[in-house]
């Protein structure tokens, strides 16, 4: 395995990761939510911090930027999207790459949470750090973009391979998996459920998941399979996935 990550545990609930190219020693980060904690890990990792990769522009993601790179001269590479809180050094988009060491990010573009919201891809590895746009049985809110550009995004990660680790940037799986629990009967559903709810009980994290696991369980990858329960049988993929989304957004569980 070429790629070392590290996770760690941010703010209230985020979490940003290091990831280390072991051939090199070069360490990228991904997002900046809380800038202590940061410098820290990379400090117990090692290594020299030579980029930041933004996966969107939400303060939650991309706040610790300025902070970070003045204290470790990373260069910040991130959508365009994150002008609007942080200088970028470099623009990136769906379809560019980024290289650390041996190790090769391929940028998907993941548009929906917000509209140019974008997902880091290493092949190699097949690690995939997707912030804000799928989550352990959930996925992103819409703020900026509509259910069809969501559910576009969400299907070009469940092309992955099944065994790709995802690292998403929030510890929301216990209410997620409440909700699924409303919403579908699948018993491989409620065995994760409970999974989910012992390790959040021990203070165990449930991130990273991966897309297989996703495939089989995430109501949001299911909404498809979901529809004809939910008198939307016949209609297109994206308008199940939107009903899903509205009902997670009215979900109190």
């Amino acid at each position: 395995m070429a790629l070392e990550v590290l996770q760690i545990p941010c703010l209230t609930d985020n979490y940003g990761y290091l990831a280390r190219d072991t051939a090199s020693g070069l360490v990228a980060c991904i997002d900046t939510p809380e800038v202590a904690p940061i410098l820290a890990a990379l400090e117990t990792l090692g290594g020299r911090l030579a980029f930041i990769l933004n996966t969107h522009w939400h303060p939650d993601h991309a706040g610790g930027n300025a902070a970070v790179q003045a204290a470790t001269g990373a260069v910040i590479v991130s959508p365009a999207e994150v002008a609007r809180i942080s200088p970028i050094d470099r623009v990136v988009r769906g379809g560019d790459a980024v290289d650390l060491g041996a190790t090769r990010f391929e940028i998907i573009e993941t548009g929906g949470h917000t509209l140019g919201h974008i997902s880091y891809y290493d092949p190699q590895d097949r690690i995939a750090f997707v912030g804000d746009t799928l989550f352990a049985l959930g996925c992103g809110r819409l703020f900026e973009g509509t259910a069809e550009q969501m559910w576009t995004s969400l299907s070009r990660l469940a092309q992955l391979p099944d065994d790709t680790l995802v690292y998403c940037a929030h510890e929301y799986t216990a209410a997620n998996a409440r909700f699924a629990l409303s919403l579908d009967p699948d018993p491989v559903v409620g065995k994760r459920a409970q999974a989910v709810f012992a390790a959040r009980a021990q203070g165990e994290p449930t991130v990273p998941t991966t897309i297989g696991l996703e495939k089989a369980t995430n109501p949001f990858l299911r909404a498809p399979l979901l529809a004809p329960a939910m008198g939307l049988g016949g209609r297109p993929d994206h308008e199940a996935f939107a009903a899903v989304r509205a009902a997670k957004d009215a979900f109190k569980g």
